[in-house]
């Protein structure tokens, strides 16, 4: 599983030229779910978006996380996250989760999100969503975890 995390001044998802989304300063996690994702990388992603530092201290060091600067978070399905690029000059998503499979975690993953922090927006499975962020630092980061890991 796949969290690609933007810390951001604000941002929003719209679908269907309604904003179905929007939080403060805080995180955009863009979720890709791949082949053999269960709950147990739904679980530890989590956790790790949560707790990652990387909001500045008093000293402007990146020390704090989601939970204690108490900012919004925002998931948005993602599965291009999940593609093959290494051949070619087109992607494969042969790695990405089936449909059904890849939605269902999602669902867990706001659902396990919405039990452990506020506030939280969340993109919709599936739809042609428009993302509108205003990337803070830009700080970006790439959080993968796997069976195993």
């Amino acid at each position: 599983m796949i969290g690609l995390l933007q810390r951001v001044q604000s941002a929003s998802v719209t679908v269907e030229n309604e904003v179905i989304a929007v939080i403060g300063a805080g995180l955009l996690v863009l979720v890709g779910i791949q082949k053999g994702d269960t709950e147990r990388e739904v679980t530890r992603l989590l956790e790790r978006v949560l707790g990652y530092r990387v909001f500045p201290d008093a000293q402007g060091r990146m020390n704090l996380s989601l939970r204690q600067t108490g900012g919004g978070l925002l998931l948005v399905p993602q599965f291009t996250l999940a593609a093959d690029t290494k051949n070619g000059l087109r992607p494969s998503f042969s790695p990405a989760a089936e449909p059904a499979e890849g939605e269902r975690l999602f669902d867990c993953m706001v659902a396990g999100a919405r039990r452990q922090h506020v506030p939280i927006g969340y993109g919709r499975f599936a739809a042609d969503m428009l993302v509108t962020l205003v990337n803070d630092g830009p700080a970006t980061f790439w959080l993968e975890v796997g069976p195993g890991s």
